[in-house]
């Protein structure tokens, strides 16, 4: 299972929200592209990084900084985060970025999701943000009537190979996981599924691990020091 430490950036620094609340948020890292670098020094294979502007706006506001995260490490990161047209998944695939991430535009706009899937392949992921299996959208601040499994089918027949599964009411909460969820999701698709949200301690990574999930994100834990890194990558 892939580990992947989470950059979320804000006004081009480095933070973490709670439950997605842009009034609940905590700086961790004036610069981005430092803290990649940590990461990448500490054994990282895959960084995921949130334009939190961007999720909001719809705008790839800190989409400079994503660049130059990609440009100055040496392991592949994946973005999302306000990516709602061609020029932008085109922009980050062209300098450097490994897989973009489309949330919103996903669930609203099921062409442009097709259109980039054909051109882009497993370089495009989608992420799902649930609360109580419904999908939320508009960097979380709406809940639509789409069942996550319903979307999860139509993702699967569009060509998406990789998604990321998102509890909202678990995230940045260290709470644990929703594994009840998180298996229901993984066992109803053979897409990769990237678990966030939750995730505390080792014990929640062994029981993702123990699912099958492809990756799991994991942000506030680290950044708090609940969690090791390099114990992790022991482990």
């Amino acid at each position: 299972m892939i580990i992947f430490p989470a950059i979320d950036i804000r006004n081009g620094k480095c933070v973490r929200l709670i439950q997605g609340d842009y009034n609940q948020e905590k700086v961790y890292n004036d610069s981005p592209v430092d803290t990649a670098k940590m990461w990448e020094q500490k054994g990282a294979e895959y960084i995921h990084i949130v334009d939190l502007d961007g999720a909001k706006t719809g705008d790839s506001i800190n989409k400079s900084i994503i660049i130059n995260i990609a440009k100055e490490t040496g392991i592949p990161i994946q973005v999302g985060g306000g990516i709602r047209s061609m020029d932008s998944i085109d922009a980050y695939l062209e300098n450097g970025v490994e897989r973009v991430i489309i949330g919103t535009a996903a669930i609203q706009n099921k062409a442009f999701l097709r259109e980039a899937v054909q051109k882009h392949g497993e370089k495009v992921a989608v992420s799902i943000d649930a609360r109580d299996g419904y999908v939320a959208t508009d960097g979380w601040t709406d809940t639509s009537t789409v069942k996550a499994l319903d979307l999860i089918k139509e993702l699967e027949d569009i060509g998406v190979q990789t998604i990321v599964y998102t509890d909202i009411l678990k995230d940045g909460m260290l709470q644990g996981p929703n594994l009840t969820e998180q298996r229901l999701i993984n066992e109803a698709t053979s897409m990769n599924v990237i678990a966030s949200g939750g995730v505390a301690t080792t014990k929640d990574v062994a029981n993702l691990q123990e699912l099958n999930m492809y990756g799991t994100i994991i942000g506030k834990a680290l950044y708090d020091g609940k969690i090791k890194f390099e114990a992790l990558m022991e482990g």
